[in-house]
């Protein structure tokens, strides 16, 4: 009689092992329904990060009056820049876009009478190495620079105190920040 229990014990043990195994496992759709309770729902995170691209692209957007230059790619990339003598730092993207922002950058800058030049090879530069709100980086500075200088040249012969400048000159763009595209 023992033999036959302990042969009854050696299979039923293992199964019940097994059994209550399945038994703590989750379906699919539980697994499912505990990843949106933990990490939220796709459509709440999804609408959160809209509001929050919209935000900040209104916020670059009022930035742009503030610009000294507007550089762009005639029909792709616009990139709005400042410099403050000031601070004796280097220049500061204020804000960038493609296309459709772009686009709105040019008709804000037109509205506040914001310098708009386009330089195609310097805006794509810009607009790959460097993020809103910092300085530009140290292989841009003759380029922007040149930029600068012909602009407030601009500005002094529009004010009628100064001569007409020269064409703008050929931008000095490492081949390391160059986007040719």
């Amino acid at each position: 009689m023992s033999c036959g229990l302990i042969l009854i014990a050696a299979v039923d043990v293992p199964f019940q092992l097994w059994s209550s195994k399945q038994k703590l496992m989750m379906t699919k759709q539980e697994v499912r329904d505990e990843y949106k309770d933990s990490e939220g729902k796709p459509e709440v995170k999804q609408r959160i990060r809209q509001l929050q691209r919209e935000m900040a692209e209104r916020r670059m957007m009022q930035s742009v009056p503030d610009a000294d230059v507007v550089i762009t790619n005639p029909t792709h990339f616009a990139v709005a820049l400042k410099y403050d003598p000031a601070k004796g730092s280097a220049p500061v993207l204020l804000a960038k876009g493609g296309d459709f922002t772009a686009l709105k950058i040019r008709e804000i800058a037109n509205e506040h009478k914001v310098m708009v030049l386009e330089s195609p090879a310097l805006a794509r530069a810009v607009f790959y190495s460097t993020e809103l709100d910092q300085e530009i980086p140290a292989g841009l500075y003759l380029a922007i620079a040149q930029v600068l200088a012909y602009v407030y040249q601009l500005r002094q012969y529009q004010a009628g105190k100064g001569k007409r400048p020269g064409p703008l000159p050929d931008m000095p763009i490492p081949p390391d920040l160059r986007r040719d595209e």
